[in-house]
């Protein structure tokens, strides 16, 4: 792959995060068996507080609206009659949270609970945001040379800075100048990337975009932001016309900034 020239006109570098800046094993085989695992407990914990009763509350009009789907899950509503029931509602909650889970859905109704999961582990020490060790290092070169940096993914920008701000280098969200989740649009959208750009300030050819999703570059193609495709452990395999067509990286290292000359 060697060394990627960063086109003259780009100001601002925008970063996914799994399998670009984080191993996909840790969001696999950390971040969601933690929530798998453990949120019954969580919600015994946590269930009398504001946050929580919160949570379940959007979870329910969740499940109301996926009612028609198959497999939904309903969560039923608490009648106050004692510990039984509370174990029957929470025991709902579990069951919806793990079929959502099954089928990958990205609703904002799981994303939240799970992010507040994630808050409580990351400052209790039991979950550090996994970070590749070329991304730090590469990062503030950007910055020295005058590059904005910004992060684009699709789990809530609470859970991105949850990961950064308690990673396996330590609180590193001073590297990041903003961050974007899917309230700004699908990451496989064109327009999404039309609205980052407004949103910062800038043309969409003033950024260039890191991801390891096919998908996504060619969104972000569509709306004229430059892109380049990362290649890492446990990624998934591009096909030959993807590999010979996008500009590819395995390393933040490969980049190379004309401005920093």
């Amino acid at each position: 792959m060697g060394v990627l020239p960063v086109p003259a006109e780009v100001r601002a570098i925008l970063l996914d995060i799994e399998g670009t800046t984080t191993p996909i094993a840790f969001v696999q085989e950390t971040l969601f068996p933690y929530i798998k695992d453990n949120v019954k407990e969580y919600l015994r914990a946590h269930w009398e507080e504001e946050e929580c009763q919160r949570d379940v509350g959007l979870l329910r009009k969740q499940a109301q609206e996926d009612s028609s789907l198959d497999g939904a899950v309903p969560i039923p509503l608490e009648s106050g009659s004692g510990e039984e029931e509370l174990e029957r509602v929470i025991q709902a909650v579990v069951d919806n949270v793990h079929w959502q889970m099954s089928l990958d859905r990205k609703t904002t109704a799981l994303k939240q609970l799970q992010g507040h999961m994630w808050r409580a582990a990351y400052a209790t020490g039991h979950v550090k945001g996994e970070i590749f060790e070329d991304v730090v290092p590469a990062i503030r070169k950007w910055r020295e040379a005058g590059m904005k940096v910004y992060i684009y993914s699709s789990g809530s920008i609470e859970a991105q800075k949850l990961l950064f701000g308690y990673s396996t280098e330590g609180d590193i969200l001073e590297l990041f100048d903003g961050h974007f989740d899917t309230k700004i649009g699908p990451k496989v959208e064109s327009e999404s990337y039309r609205r980052i750009a407004a949103s910062i300030g800038c043309a969409t050819n003033n950024i260039l975009f890191l991801t390891d999703v096919p998908q996504e570059a060619n969104a972000a193609e569509e709306a004229d932001t430059h892109v380049a495709v990362v290649i890492r452990p446990g990624n998934a395999g591009l096909t030959d016309d993807e590999k010979s067509y996008y500009s590819l990286i395995s390393s933040f290292t490969e980049l190379f900034l004309p401005s920093s000359t």
